[in-house]
């Protein structure tokens, strides 16, 4: 029980990080609500399942990379809390920014004409694995809760509920934004929205930069 007190609240970060950064649609989920929008829901939650098994396999990379590059290094984890937690500052910055744009959010489908579902799956996967920002926010989500000498259960819990949170926000674009009206809903709410992920994210990284190594 002190051990699962002990590492919880990071794990709960790290959850919170990773659910408000897909709360901001960037171009893979602008894509899937794109997709549903213009193609049809099928499609869309077929994309959305791709772009969620991508954000599975980065989060296990990230964590077996992290894992063994701290048993050897331990210096490495104070780099990897800097750069997390500047990354995290970078996109408080990028949120202000944008709650203060007048523009909305502009979604189309995937280039390349239409396809099966496998293809909308296998699209997904692919434009995830292949965005190198998703490098960068993964080392900064896993950071938040993987700690020096940190046990296996760990990992595995960030990895598995962040997983579960990508399939279930993801297929919930795809199907709630199937129709125009849950665009226009979105965009009234739009600057609130990144107004309120421009404070957790300078929150996060703050807290990153400050704790204890």
């Amino acid at each position: 029980m002190d051990s699962i007190s002990l590492y919880l609240p990071g794990i709960i970060l790290a959850y919170s990080a990773f659910l408000l950064s897909i709360a901001s649609p960037g171009p893979n989920v602008l894509a899937v609500i794109g997709t549903s929008m213009e193609v049809g829901r099928k499609s869309g939650m077929a994309l959305a399942l791709g772009v969620a098994t991508g954000s599975f396999c980065w989060a296990v990379l990230t964590v077996v990379g992290l894992s063994a590059l701290l048993s050897t290094y331990a210096v490495a984890l104070t780099i990897i809390k800097v750069g997390g937690g500047l990354y995290l500052l970078w996109l408080a910055y990028k949120s202000f920014k944008s709650s203060r744009a007048k523009h909305d959010i502009a979604a189309t489908a995937l280039a390349g004409g239409k396809r099966s579902a496998l293809g909308y799956f296998i699209r997904g996967l692919t434009v995830q694995m292949t965005n190198p920002k998703a490098a960068l926010a993964w080392i900064a989500i896993i950071s938040l809760g993987l700690t020096q000498d940190a046990p296996v259960w760990v990992g595995v819990t960030v990895v598995l509920g962040t997983t579960l949170l990508s399939i279930t926000i993801h297929l919930i674009y795809a199907i709630a934004f199937s129709t125009p009206v849950m665009v226009r809903l979105y965009s009234r709410a739009r600057r609130a929205i990144q107004f309120t992920l421009g404070v957790f994210f300078a929150f996060a990284g703050i807290k990153l930069l400050t704790s204890r190594i």
